[in-house]
């Protein structure tokens, strides 16, 4: 009796991971066609000057832009220059990054705003800007971990961030 279940209990596990592998092989099938997909129609547009970007926010080279983006997403190319992300309200205070772009990589992050209500506010936010600062350009990306102490400030500035690298299309 006892092998029985252990059987059955084997094969009710096996059935489930094997329902599970195909459930997630569709998903990654259906992400794989969706990314080739915006790669194949690509987003590059054709023209000179200001109009050579529709709809950027990001300062034109006067260059014109390419036909069919060769890239996997579909992305607008990566714009140099100095963007302002988000500002992101925490229980703290407003919390406001600024990024510059030199050569399609984070040269430079500045923290426009951070949080300050109250004393301890301004000291958690004075030690966990630079921090920050380091870990993103050694990062180049904002995918890096929050300050110990310091979580609300990090996110916010986690946050700001990301919107001033999705502005520079990085």
């Amino acid at each position: 009796m006892r092998i029985r279940a252990v059987v059955s209990a084997t094969l009710a596990s096996v059935g489930i991971l094997v329902a599970g592998w195909q459930s997630g092989a569709h998903v990654a099938n259906t992400a794989s066609a969706v990314g080739t997909t915006a790669g194949t129609t690509g987003s590059g547009t054709t023209g000179a000057g200001p109009s050579g970007s529709v709809g950027s926010s990001a300062p034109s080279s006067g260059t014109s832009g390419t036909t069919g983006s060769s890239s996997s997403t579909g992305a607008a190319a990566k714009a140099d220059g100095t963007f302002a992300g988000d500002v992101v309200q925490t229980r703290f205070g407003p919390v406001q990054v600024q990024v510059t772009v030199s050569g399609g990589a984070i040269s430079d992050v500045t923290a426009l705003q951070l949080t300050d209500d109250g004393g301890r506010s301004v000291q958690i936010s004075n030690y966990a800007a630079p921090l920050l600062r380091a870990e993103v350009l050694q990062a180049q990306s904002a995918n890096v971990q929050t300050i110990s102490g310091a979580t609300v400030t990090s996110d916010a500035y986690l946050t700001s961030l990301q919107a001033a690298l999705d502005a520079a299309h990085i």
